[in-house]
């Protein structure tokens, strides 16, 4: 797609500086840009390379700098160029129908697109524009929502609802059984049915090879504008509130409940029954052991002991301030007493 960047800035805003009527095609970064490419600048650390960029024009924040034929000048120059992004690239149109090697039990909307070797359980409910990538199964009573996409080899498990403009990668596996079990005496395990469904809002991303897990009795929920990466690991009965977004590799043990716009780094572990307040930033590889009532950035590990070991450590670990402002007043005491002598 071709655009100039007058009509770029009449849809989403911001400044031009330079040629208004500059045609891009692409955007690419400053260092590897080409003629007709629209670059960006958003961490200032890269801001020399504007000296040497071939791109057609920046989207950057003001000042722009000489030497550049046009900029877009925004105070959110990742925002916009996202933006720009999903207008030059949009996704593939996919054609209406189904192909002759599906087998649909359930209702499929006219404008969807169902793929080779799909299966559509019955009482299943697919939207309008609804996109099934080959091989995906859809088993009994899920409904997914218009103009949602599913890639290849996606499975949704039976009662789960899936929201509106939805993206699911493939391998992504919506309702599996929770973790479960009862001990018996012997060390036998007991299978606890898991009755509950997963529940997912609208405009959520789920990246490839993520697990949800339905709930036990209640269900697992997934809120609006939720973004999951690769490889993500969601329990029984989790919650996660609306645009929270977590980074590869995150595992969340049953019943815990993650707040809103909440952010997880990668590899990180939540441990279940907790409660994240609203606006929780965790690191990457950080073992949330206990509920987090305050937003905030919460960050670090403890390295793998015996258990008791562990317990005793960590709990001398949590009195380290006190410890240290002792040892404070008993060097102030100490030189006090020297200074008498």
């Amino acid at each position: 797609m071709e655009l100039r960047l007058d009509q770029i800035v009449a849809r989403f805003g911001g400044e031009i500086v330079g040629a208004g009527d500059t045609v891009v095609s692409h955007v690419a970064t400053l260092e590897s840009a080409g003629t007709g490419d629209l670059a960006f600048l958003a961490n200032p650390k890269y801001r020399h390379q504007l000296q040497t960029t071939r791109a057609a024009a920046v989207i950057m924040a003001g000042p722009a700098v000489d030497g550049l034929t046009a900029a877009i000048l925004t105070p959110q120059p990742y925002l916009y160029y996202a933006r720009v992004a999903q207008l030059i690239n949009p996704p593939p149109r996919a054609e209406p129908g189904i192909h002759p090697s599906a087998v649909v039990e359930g209702d499929v909307a006219a404008t969807a697109s169902i793929g080779p070797n799909v299966w559509v359980g019955e009482g299943s409910r697919i939207g309008e524009r609804v996109v099934l990538g080959a091989n995906c199964s859809i088993a009994a009573d899920v409904e997914i929502g218009s103009d949602s996409r599913l890639a290849a080899n996606v499975a949704v498990y039976s009662g789960s609802r899936i929201g509106a403009r939805c993206l699911l990668h493939s391998g992504a596996v919506i309702g599996t059984d929770g973790f479960g079990f009862a001990r018996e005496a012997e060390g036998a395990w007991v299978k606890i049915p898991q009755i509950g469904r997963v529940l997912i809002g609208d405009d959520v991303e789920i990246g490839a090879g993520t697990t949800i897990d339905r709930g036990a009795l209640g269900d697992t929920v997934i809120a609006d504008g939720v973004k999951l990466d690769n490889q993500i690991q969601v329990g029984h009965n989790v919650r996660i509130g609306a645009h929270t977004a977590m980074a590869g590799c995150v595992g969340i043990a049953g019943s815990a409940v993650i707040g809103q716009r909440c952010t997880v780094g990668g590899g990180a572990v939540i441990l279940g029954h907790l409660h994240l307040a609203d606006d929780v930033n965790v690191s990457a590889g950080t073992l949330v052991a206990k509920s987090i009532p305050n937003a905030g950035t919460y960050s670090g590990a403890v390295p793998f002991l015996e258990h008791g070991g562990w317990l005793k450590n960590f709990s001398r670990l949590r009195h380290l301030d006190a410890m240290a402002d002792k040892i404070r007043a008993l060097e102030q005491r100490l030189a006090a007493l020297e200074k008498k002598k």
